[in-house]
C-alpha cells in the first residue's frame, strides 16, 4: 500500500512539534543527566571534570546519618502510600457512586490539599499536632507517625482524583448483572469493581510514593527534634556545597523511582488487560 503524500505544511507543523518536544524533553533531563555524570566524579566540585571514581558512592553508603534518613524517607513514603491508597480509594467511590447532600463541598474540600500551598499545609499540621499534644519523643517507628499522618493528608486527594477517574469508565451494569447472580455487596466490589480500578490504585500509589519520599515543606514542619527524612538531609548538606556524594545518593534515588515506575507500569498494564472484557 503507497504511503500517503505529506504536503509541506503539515510536514513543517510535524518537524516544529518534533523540535518542541525534544526541546521539552532536554530541558527536564539534561539537569538529571548532568547530575548522574558528575556523581562519577573524582573531585569534591561539580565545576570540574576530573577523571572516573565510584568512591562517592562507596561514602555514601558508609555515611549512617544518610542512609538513616534516606531509610526514615522510604519508611514514611510506604506506610503513606497505603493510607493514601485506602482512603482515596473509598473517598472516589463515595463520591461516584452516592449522591447526598454536601457533595460538592466536599468535592472543594478534598482538592483543599491539592490547590493549597504546601507551606500553609505545613503550618497547619504544624499547629494542628502542636494543639493536640502530639508527643515528640516516641521511640522509631512511632517517632515518624507525625510525618506519616501529615503526608497521608496531602497524598489521599491525588490518589482519589485517579481512582475516580478511572471509575468514570466504568460499566455499572456488570455490577448489576453480579448482584443479580447471587454475588453480594463485598464479592461484587471484589470480583468486578476492584479489578477495574486496580489500574487507577497502582498509579494512584506511585504518584502518593513519589510525593512523599520527595516531600521537604510538610515534612520540615511536621518532623521532631531526632527525626531526619532523605530531603532534609540533603538540604543541610548541600547549604554548604553541591559534593558528589550527593549526586551519588541522589542517582540511587533516580534509580530507585525509576524501577518503581517500571513496576508499577508493568502491573497497571497487567491488570488493565486483566479488566478489559474478554
Amino acid at each position: 500500500m503507497a504511503r500517503r503524500a505529506i504536503a509541506p505544511l503539515e510536514y513543517t507543523r510535524r518537524l516544529w512539534m518534533r523540535l518542541w518536544v525534544a526541546a521539552v524533553l532536554a530541558f527536564l533531563y539534561i539537569p538529571l543527566i548532568a547530575l548522574i555524570i558528575f556523581s562519577f566524579n573524582d573531585s569534591k566540585r561539580n565545576i570540574e571534570w576530573k577523571g572516573f571514581t565510584l568512591k562517592y558512592y562507596e561514602k555514601a553508603f558508609e555515611n549512617s546519618s544518610l542512609m538513616e534518613a534516606l531509610f526514615n524517607s522510604l519508611t514514611i513514603a510506604f506506610f503513606a502510600t497505603v493510607l493514601s491508597v485506602i482512603l482515596g480509594a473509598l473517598t472516589a467511590i463515595l463520591l461516584w457512586r452516592f449522591r447526598f447532600t454536601g457533595k460538592a463541598g466536599l468535592e472543594g474540600t478534598m482538592t483543599m490539599p491539592i490547590v493549597v500551598p504546601e507551606i500553609c499545609m505545613g503550618v497547619a499540621m504544624l499547629i494542628f499536632f502542636n494543639g493536640i499534644g502530639w508527643p515528640q519523643n516516641l521511640p522509631w517507628p512511632f517517632s515518624l507517625s507525625q510525618i506519616i499522618i501529615a503526608h497521608s493528608t496531602f497524598c489521599f486527594p491525588f490518589v482519589a482524583m485517579v481512582v475516580r477517574a478511572r471509575l468514570a469508565s466504568f460499566n455499572r451494569q456488570q455490577e448489576e448483572a453480579a448482584k443479580d447472580l447471587g454475588a453480594t455487596e463485598i464479592q461484587a466490589f471484589r470480583d468486578v469493581l476492584l479489578p477495574h480500578i486496580k489500574p487507577g490504585l497502582i498509579a494512584g500509589a506511585l504518584l502518593a510514593f513519589t510525593l512523599s519520599l520527595d516531600d521537604f515543606v510538610i515534612t520540615f514542619f511536621t518532623s521532631g527534634p531526632e527525626t531526619v527524612t532523605f530531603p532534609i538531609k540533603v538540604y543541610a548538606m548541600v547549604r554548604f556545597s553541591v559534593t558528589p556524594e550527593v549526586n551519588a545518593v541522589s542517582t540511587l534515588l533516580i534509580i530507585l523511582t525509576i524501577i518503581l515506575t517500571a513496576i508499577a507500569m508493568k502491573l497497571q498494564n497487567a491488570a488493565a488487560l486483566g479488566a478489559s472484557p474478554k
